[in-house]
């Protein structure tokens, strides 16, 4: 049965958040899982007169390469996903979740082999996105695993998917809009300042973003978003996090980190739960041990752990920083193969200060 609400997101990801105008190329990616609504976004791409590729993957057939492919096969990267990347205007990617622990059982070193390989494809499209030679989103459809994973029931999941959209309104771009103009108050504030120190019972924390700009995540990346960010200059970061939720990538999630940093560089990492993972990820390769984002959530519509990180990251009243890669546009120059996000709760006994002046406290922006 169709779901107005999965038509109006589809319709979101293509007229607002990657704009696809007549003629250009447009990749749609996907599992096999969400092909209902990569069929809607197929027609939307269609609508707007533009050319779609359909590029759909399979979670048995990824494990399948990761437990059997030569080295060869690991390091080999797909000439016409290359291409793709080089040449295309747009990538839309919706996913949905049939199995959440699915790469559980993957060697940690594993993945982190694959992943380095096919950093290349990553840092292209970083690149040509930063110049906004290629626009691109992502999104969830809801599923069972997603639903499960978030402790709710199917069509409870659902209700929060499409409300964190704003897919539950007649007219979601307008909502996205509203939001975008009050993040934009805030990072027209961040222009120009140099010092960020946070702190609380969870974070005591210093970085510098002299030079660095913060972008405002209105729904034109992500779907949903709800935040602003930026990188840190590189070897700025001083002090330690011990991050709120479990940190999930591949499947596997990896809680109670611990992370310290002295000059940039994380010099002491722990976790409670699979940290062989988390040490897997940090020596993949040098920029792994540096920040290549700093962001706060600002999506309060998103007040509660899901196990996704396109939810989770935007809960209003946290901050989250990835390890890894950084985004161009930020004035980030941390590369990496891996960039992976982790949550710190704000809300209680916490405050950010900026150049010294109360910017954020307990979960709430003061300025």
């Amino acid at each position: 049965m169709s779901d107005i609400r999965r038509k109006r997101l589809a319709g979101l990801l293509v007229g607002y958040s990657t704009n696809v105008q007549p003629g250009e190329w447009v990749g749609i990616l996907g599992n096999v899982d969400a092909l209902p609504i990569l069929r809607d976004i197929y027609e939307a791409v269609i609508d707007a007169g533009a050319h779609p590729s359909l590029l759909v993957d399979d979670d048995y057939m990824h494990r399948y390469l990761l437990r059997h492919a030569s080295d060869e096969q690991i390091a080999w990267i797909d000439p016409l996903m290359q291409r793709y990347v080089d040449e295309a205007d747009v990538y839309i990617r919706a996913t949905a979740q049939t199995n959440t622990r699915s790469m559980t059982s993957i060697d940690a070193a594993r993945l982190q082999q694959y992943r380095a390989a096919q950093a290349p494809i990553l840092q292209t499209r970083l690149r040509r996105s930063a110049t906004n030679d290629f626009r691109w989103v992502g999104t969830l459809y809801p599923s069972q695993a997603s639903a499960q994973e978030a402790k709710m029931s199917f069509e409870e999941y659902e209700d929060f998917v499409y409300g964190a959209c704003f897919c539950d309104r007649e007219d979601p771009a307008a909502e996205w809009r509203k939001l975008s103009a009050v993040q934009q108050e805030k990072v027209d504030y961040l222009a120009g300042k140099e010092n960020i120190k946070l702190s609380g019972p969870h974070i005591d924390l210093e970085l510098s973003v002299v030079g660095r700009h913060f972008l405002n995540a209105d729904g034109t990346r992500n779907m949903p978003s709800g935040e602003i960010y930026t990188g840190p200059v590189e070897d700025s970061v001083n002090g330690w996090v011990r991050f709120s939720y479990p940190a999930i990538v591949s499947g596997r999630a990896v809680s109670g980190i611990e992370l310290k940093f002295e000059a940039g560089k994380v010099v002491d990492a722990s976790a409670e739960q699979n940290e062989d993972l988390l040490h897997a990820q940090l020596n993949t390769d040098e920029g792994a041990r540096y920040i290549g984002e700093f962001a706060i959530g600002t999506n309060f519509g998103i007040d509660k752990f899901t196990g996704s990180i396109l939810y989770d990251e935007k809960i209003g009243g946290t901050v989250h920083m990835a390890i890894g890669m950084g985004y161009p546009e930020t004035g980030s120059q941390n590369v990496s193969a891996v960039h992976w996000d982790m949550i710190c709760d704000m809300r209680v006994d916490s405050e950010i200060r900026v150049d010294g002046e109360l910017f954020y406290k307990d979960g709430n922006f003061v300025v």
